[in-house]
């Protein structure tokens, strides 16, 4: 099962990869602040991840990894 993991110490919250998801299961967190003061991405259905990697390419911040 493919999975993404956001390093929320890296993400400055910007988005980018919640518009790139095609399966729409990426959201910002609205309950977590990191140490930057942004709400990081968060995952929030990881059964419907398919590896596709959309977020990882377009996060300008290289804060996304995804294991296929």
């Amino acid at each position: 099962m493919a999975r993404a993991i956001v390093n929320e110490t890296l993400c400055k919250g910007c988005g980018m990869c919640v518009i790139a998801c095609p399966k729409k299961i990426l959201v910002l967190s609205q309950s977590k602040i990191n140490s930057k003061g942004y709400h990081p991405a968060e995952l929030v259905d990881q059964s419907k991840c398919t590896g596709c990697a959309a977020c990882a390419i377009m996060c300008p911040d290289v804060a996304i990894t995804v294991e296929r």
